[in-house]
């Protein structure tokens, strides 16, 4: 699959969870469902994946972790706040970094229609 194909699936399923449970729950809720839909729609998925941060010479050990990377080809950022703001594109610009991607979805669950709440996020 090519990453727009990715990142239109993505979305599709959490359109999907968002209209099964709606807004107010705590990110983990969103995160285990989107993460079952994905599953379900066959694509490789993994949760709170573990990134390294090398500082110059010295890996830090020092938990970081992509809320869903799907195909190792997006970063799925999932918050449930009142509000998007500039920390939060921050951390996912940081992620994509990281990891080396170069796509990116930032979701907030917490609003009322989803397609308010989706920031795509390019390094």
């Amino acid at each position: 699959m090519q990453v727009n194909e990715i990142t239109s699936a993505i979305i599709e399923c959490a359109i999907a969870v968002h209209k099964a449970l709606g807004p107010g729950l705590l990110e983990s809720a969103y995160q285990e469902s989107l993460y079952y839909e994905l599953k379900l729609k066959g694509l490789w998925v993994e949760k709170q994946k573990p990134i390294p941060l090398i500082y110059k010479e010295v890996n830090l050990e020092i938990g970081y972790r992509i809320d869903l990377l799907v195909a190792d080809k997006v970063v799925v950022e999932i918050k449930s706040v009142e509000a998007l703001n500039s920390i939060h594109l921050a951390q996912t610009l940081t992620y994509l970094k990281l990891s080396e991607c170069k796509i990116g979805l930032l979701i907030n669950f917490n609003v009322c229609l989803l397609k308010d709440g989706i920031k795509r996020v390019i390094n």
